[in-house]
């Protein structure tokens, strides 16, 4: 059983820090906090993850911790799923294919 949660709907001057001090405020202790954040500009992307010291307390922390606020916006809890090997951010590109330009002289 995992003991990872997604944090959705984070504002974007949160912390680390202060997310971590608002969980443990809960009851929740965490091992670790990561907000992720845009990767050129360094930016909150506005959601994160936690990892929870013990597995056990993965529904009461969603329980708890889903739609209170922190920094004026609702958060949204879940359990983080693993991230399927179908998303891995290729983003596509390059004109292959039989209707490409080259194709048309």
């Amino acid at each position: 059983m995992s003991h990872k949660l997604f944090i959705g709907n984070c504002s974007f001057n949160l912390d680390e820090t202060t997310l971590e001090s608002f969980m443990n405020s809960n009851g929740i202790e965490v091992t670790s906090v990561q907000i992720i954040r845009d990767r050129d500009t360094g930016r909150s992307r506005g959601f994160g993850f936690a990892e929870l010291a013990d597995a056990s307390q993965l529904r009461h922390a969603i329980e708890t911790l889903n739609g209170k606020e922190v920094e004026g916006r609702a958060l949204t809890v879940n359990e983080a799923r693993e991230k399927s090997k179908s998303d891995n951010n290729h983003r596509g590109g390059g004109r292959g294919g039989r209707n490409s330009y080259s194709d048309r002289w």
